[in-house]
């Protein structure tokens, strides 16, 4: 086991006076290596299992797991390995791309707001609404796309759009959580020469070809400009009610186990119990199981 609770070690303070700056990349809280992380998450997937079960009999509350990142960070995979054994019939995933016309005529929370998990339910974005907060604040003239009024050329756009943003996540956040909702978000943290590695990689290896995108490379020329906007983000939107978690991401195989770990320690917390049955479904529960033993 790590030396340290992930859910402490990774959690992004709630003050508003955290930085990216005090999170490391490539840490792996005495995870001894991929062997033992592996052992590890295989034991995380366990509680999960068990506790999916109880989230979707009980009926009481529901899950919001997003994940966001850098390209190659490996949202994907982390998602296929640390999810694997859950059922389909409590989790879904929805990845999220440029927004449709429809969507654009919606405010920028319609989108996700609809895909949001019901109750006994497990939901995964990869991807988010947080988007708008990151590619748009990274690269403003999306926002003339967005159909907003008063904002019709680059000077209409007002700093005061991100602060808008950040309350309408938080005030969101606040009311799915009062409603039962579980958040967890997951910032998976990659150092740019471990992405400089990855994406090489993709080029190398014929099977991972169809992964690399020309414009990846140009989003990577604005690394310091991402920096910059995630360290905002994460300040302004990591509150007590839905905390971020800056999970090391150059070792996939740690980043996997940490997220695991955070996943099972949430749902264990829940503290769910199956529900009861009357007294009077019980009898009838014990005279149908009397009539079968007797066939």
């Amino acid at each position: 086991m790590g030396n340290n609770n992930p859910e402490l070690l990774f959690k992004f303070p709630t003050n508003g006076k955290g930085s990216l700056k005090n999170f490391s990349t490539n840490g792996t809280d005495g995870v001894e290596d991929k062997d033992h992380a592996k052992n590890l998450l295989e034991e995380n997937l366990n509680t999960m299992i068990e506790h999916e079960d109880l989230l979707y009999a009980s009926d009481r509350n529901s899950v919001l797991i997003i994940f966001q990142a850098m390209d190659a960070a490996g949202k994907d995979g982390t998602i296929k390995h640390v999810m694997s054994g859950l059922n389909p019939q409590s989790c879904q995933v929805y990845s999220f791309k440029q927004p449709s016309k429809e969507e654009l005529d919606h405010d920028f929370l319609w989108r996700n707001y609809r895909c949001m998990p019901e109750r006994g339910r497990i939901g995964i974005f990869n991807r988010s609404y947080y988007e708008e907060v990151l590619v748009v604040r990274v690269h403003p003239e999306i926002l003339l796309k967005q159909q907003l009024p008063g904002l019709h050329v680059m000077k209409d756009i007002s700093s005061d759009i991100w602060q808008h943003r950040y309350r309408s996540i938080n005030s969101m956040e606040r009311h799915l959580v009062e409603n039962g909702t579980i958040i967890i978000k997951f910032f998976l943290h990659l150092s740019k020469g471990e992405q400089k590695d990855r994406l090489l990689a993709r080029i190398d290896d014929k099977s991972k070809r169809w992964k690399f995108s020309l414009a990846d490379l140009k989003e990577r020329e604005r690394w310091d400009d991402y920096m910059n906007a995630y360290n905002e983000m994460l300040k302004e939107t990591s509150t007590e009610d839905a905390p971020w978690y800056v999970i090391p991401a150059d070792h996939k195989w740690f980043m996997r186990y940490a997220v695991g770990n955070i996943i099972a320690q949430k749902l264990k917390g829940l503290k769910m119990e199956y529900p009861r049955v009357s007294e009077e479904m019980e009898r009838a529960l014990f005279d149908a199981k009397a009539k079968m033993e007797m066939e």
